[in-house]
């Protein structure tokens, strides 16, 4: 085994110990507070799997809106199980996203950006206006996952550390197939068309079938982020899935850094430990996100992610001329 897959097994089982460790050392709170943050790091994730085309969309939260209200109404009203209820809310965001994309992909750059705002918005608002979705109020007394085996035994995850697990556990997975497909050859594709769209179409590459093939498993994601989100939280509403959210997570990704699969994760893990750390400032957030924002879009163009990179040669530089004198 060489050194550098060595380090890499080593890093992947510390990281396992802790994450299992976790509950168990936490308070409520803060497990909560990491069951929100397994959610928004595939929302995150599954957002940047989009802008590999160069499509940046306001219509994600919404759509992982649609994932939370989908599964909210199956597993409240039709009783069906979370394991059920769980790709088929994943599915119900992917053919709403469908539906959308008909008139984006008409549009590109900054009209795509402001069209998905229109359209996701006009989704969000139509949970105000029809019933099944609880107008303002919402959908509460949404049931906790459970596993029944008929004879033996029930095993709900009704209790903190049990849900904290199983959106671990789907989180690992949801991580791991996005992984997989930003290593293939599709996404190299995606970035082709992100960089040069009249290029690729000039060698026989469907250019819209490639936009739609991104943004569809990017909200495929979306809403099994919003399933794991209603299931914990037990209560969903319009209000939850507003601007506010989308560009947040827009921050999150660009900050983090878009143009690698680890940047998002480094962002919404950032912005999560800024927000315990400032909770104190609450109603300052919103200008210390968009402070932070302007800094890297300036300063730090390619995100957090690319920091080591550039403190790298520094250090070298420091310590050669450290040797000099």
């Amino acid at each position: 085994m060489g050194r550098k897959r060595l380090r890499t097994v080593i890093s992947l089982t510390a990281m396992a110990v802790i994450l299992f460790a976790l509950p168990f050392l936490l308070t409520r709170y803060y497990v909560d507070l990491t069951i929100v943050f397994f959610a928004h790091l595939i929302l995150a994730v599954s957002f940047r799997l989009i802008t590999t085309t160069g499509d940046f969309s306001l219509a994600h939260v919404p759509l992982m809106g649609m994932g939370a209200y989908a599964s909210a109404l199956m597993a409240k009203y039709f009783g069906w199980p979370f394991w059920l209820t769980l790709p088929l809310a994943g599915v119900a965001s992917t053919l709403v996203g469908l539906v959308m994309l008909y008139p984006l992909l008409r549009m590109k750059a900054f009209a795509f950006f402001i069209g998905s705002y229109a359209i996701g918005e006009a989704l969000r608002l139509s949970w105000v206006r029809i019933g099944i979705f609880g107008s303002h109020r919402g959908i509460s007394g949404i049931p906790h996952p459970s596993i029944s085996i008929p004879g033996f035994v029930t095993i709900s995850f009704a209790g903190v550390t049990p849900y904290y697990f199983l959106t671990l556990a789907i989180t690992v997975v949801c991580l791991f197939i996005m992984f997989l497909i930003d290593r293939s050859r599709i996404t190299q594709i995606f970035k082709a068309i992100h960089a040069e769209d009249s290029l690729v179409k000039s060698i026989g590459i469907n250019v819209t079938a490639y936009r739609t093939l991104a943004f569809e498993v990017g909200t495929f994601f979306a809403g099994i982020a919003g399933v794991l989100l209603a299931h914990h939280l037990g209560h969903i509403d319009p209000h939850q899935f507003d601007l506010t959210t989308g560009l947040y997570l827009l921050i999150w990704v660009v900050v983090g850094g878009y143009a690698t699969f680890s940047g998002p994760i480094i962002g919404v893990a950032f912005f999560t430990l800024l927000g315990e750390v400032m909770r104190v400032f609450g109603a300052w957030m919103p200008l210390v996100y968009g402070c932070i924002l302007i800094i890297s879009l300036l300063f730090l163009p390619e995100g957090l992610d690319s920091l080591p990179g550039r403190i790298s040669p520094l250090i070298k530089k420091m310590g050669m001329s450290g040797k000099k004198v």
